[in-house]
């Protein structure tokens, strides 16, 4: 049996780098994980802020992605599900629009609103029909096209595309002009059509928080800044070298290629995220918001605390709003467009509200325009010794992110490395 002196040395505390070393450590081998910042989870973390729940950008789990499922408690994590549709804004109010199969009196009372026609209604089961068929890998097996073209092929008109589709898959893909990949748009139509979209009760940093109760006690040490990647060889930013048995590098698309001079990064999508204090929701249920106008900075709202009453402290509410992009304004300009355009939606109310934070998220995802590449069809080994996890290897999700941590332990555990000793 070969037994390993040195650890596998993983870099980035993200959900790839957790799922990585999980696995790793479940294997036997001894993990030291390394993370450049202050705490866990990469883009997945929740700030406390004067007794609020912040996520850094607005974020969810789709349950049913199969990784989730596999790699995660869902008991323990206290899911807290959205309503399956969406309230969407268009000529000065909101139209409800809903899944008809969990909610169908909803969906046939808004069957004539003027969020699509009824015929476009029923092309959204017939996509929803399409994405169910055959093994979930094999979706991304499909030719391709952009998302854009794949609805305008399936003849949706102009209105149910710019009025719900835009500001939906728009906010999932962070990218409203609908360029990401028509494999994605199925993928994420089979994952909604199987289960719940859902926030952890205490937010979405429980998740990492959950992989990493899974780790031996000092396997993860923060601010620690990783200068360069030789092998099996990582130098610290003081200088420091530390010799491991293998290197996975799970941090972003450009500093993984930074780091190991290996593939070229994918171009980053930003998103912006404003954190809103209000003494009351300004509308009760657990909805997502979505802006179904051609004008206003907000793509997408929530009021989270209506999802998952813990977001927010006893007699307030939290609403939190997203904006595609890194808008050019400062916070400030920022903040008085953002809080112009919810007075339109909910009125004299919002005058005393308190913003609480905004993050700036620069690579909220990589690019997803094709032609992709298919999920697991790239080698997480760049090198002897040296292997790459992260969502951007995979698809952007959170599925892509712990299904790459988890091929990327699995490729380290086929290769002896010169560091094994018998």
């Amino acid at each position: 049996m070969t037994r390993f002196t040195a650890p596998v040395i993983v870099v980035g505390a993200g959900l790839a780098g957790l799922a990585c070393a999980r696995h790793l450590v479940r294997a036997g081998r001894s993990v030291q994980l390394l993370e450049a910042s202050d705490g866990i989870g990469g883009r997945v973390r929740t700030d406390a802020v004067d007794g609020f729940l912040l996520d850094r950008g607005f974020q969810v789990l789709l349950t049913a992605y199969p990784e989730a499922r596999a790699q995660l408690d869902y008991g323990a994590l206290q899911l807290r599900p959205f309503y399956p549709g969406a309230l969407v804004r268009h000529g000065g109010r909101f139209h409800r629009v809903a899944d008809p199969f969990r909610h169908p009196a909803d969906a046939l009372r808004s069957l004539l609103n003027p969020i699509g026609t009824p015929t476009d209604k029923a092309r959204v089961l017939g996509l929803r029909d399409r994405a169910r068929r055959g093994p979930v890998d094999r979706l991304f097996e499909q030719p391709e096209t952009t998302t854009m073209q794949a609805l305008t092929a399936a003849d949706f008109s102009n209105a149910m595309v710019e009025r719900f589709f835009q500001p939906f898959l728009g906010g999932i893909f962070l990218d409203r002009a609908l360029s990401t990949t028509s494999r994605m748009l199925d993928f994420v139509l089979r994952m909604l059509a199987e289960g719940d979209t859902a926030v952890p009760a205490t937010g979405m940093g429980a998740i990492p928080a959950q992989i990493a109760a899974g780790l031996p006690p000092d396997t993860i040490r923060l601010n620690v800044r990783v200068a360069d990647v030789s092998g099996a060889r990582v130098t610290l930013d003081g200088g420091s070298v530390l010799e491991g048995s293998a290197v996975v590098v799970a941090t972003e698309g450009d500093v993984a290629a930074r780091l190991t001079g290996g593939r070229p990064p994918p171009s980053p999508r930003s998103a912006t995220n404003l954190n809103f204090a209000a003494p009351r929701a300004p509308l009760p249920g657990a909805y997502l918001l979505l802006n179904g106008e051609s004008g206003g900075l907000i793509n997408n709202a929530a009021v989270l605390s209506e999802v998952a009453p813990g977001y927010a402290p006893a007699g307030q509410a939290l609403v939190s709003v997203s904006v595609l992009g890194d808008p050019a304004d400062d916070d400030d300009e920022l903040t008085r467009g953002v809080l112009a355009q919810l007075r339109e939606w909910f009125g004299v109310q919002v005058d005393a509200w308190t913003a609480l934070r905004i993050y700036r998220i620069r690579w909220a995802q990589p690019d997803q325009t094709p032609p992709t590449v298919t999920p697991g069809a790239r080698s997480p080994r760049l090198a002897p010794g040296l292997f790459v996890a992260g969502d951007h290897v995979e698809h952007a999700s959170i599925q892509g992110a712990l299904a790459s941590g988890r091929r990327a332990a699995l490729a380290v555990l086929a290769e002896p490395t010169a560091a094994a000793s018998p």
